[in-house]
């Protein structure tokens, strides 16, 4: 079986809403932060510095990435269960990968965040009721409404994703 480089765990695919699969997405959440510091045990800072394919971003650009792209999903929920259907601010994350603080600032400075942002989240999600999971954002980009269930399942989905682009360039290189 071919595995497409840029999808190393698939594509996104989206789940019914159920205790069970909250509680499964809740943990992608929480532990998030430590499958990323695993990630890159280890690696020097030339490794920092290697895309994950050709074309692609650096692990670091990637690290940076999860932890602004983690920031606005954080406050897309917030907005979410405080307003009626906010429209959400989109932004280029391919502009955001080129700007000085991801270039020049350490990944550990964004994966200490995104241990105090995901324990944030974790709480807020075990907070929220089951009807508070079909609260909704507007995406103008997408033109669509999205659920907050909806947005769980795509940022769990996302960290996964992005520290298996960083795992399997490990493997690839052979980087110990």
């Amino acid at each position: 079986m071919n595995v497409d480089i840029r999808y190393p765990i698939g594509k996104f695919q989206l789940v019914d809403f159920s205790a069970a699969e909250k509680e499964s997405k809740l943990a992608d959440i929480l532990f998030l932060p430590r499958l990323l510091e695993f990630a890159i045990l280890n690696l020097n800072e030339e490794h920092m510095h290697v895309p994950y394919r050709e074309g692609g971003w650096t692990i670091n650009q990637i690290i940076h990435h999860v932890a602004d792209s983690h920031m606005n999903a954080f406050i897309r929920f917030k907005l979410a269960l405080t307003e009626d259907n906010p429209v959400i601010k989109p932004y280029d994350q391919d502009k955001w990968a080129e700007k000085h603080d991801v270039l020049n600032v350490p990944v550990n400075m964004s994966i200490t965040l995104l241990h105090s942002l995901h324990a944030r989240w974790g709480e807020l999600i075990k907070s929220m009721t089951d009807e508070e999971w079909q609260r909704t954002v507007y995406h103008p980009e997408q033109k669509r409404t999205i659920t907050l269930w909806e947005m769980l399942i795509v940022y769990a989905w996302h960290g996964k994703h992005h520290a298996t682009q960083i795992t399997n360039l490990r493997e690839e290189k052979g980087w110990q």
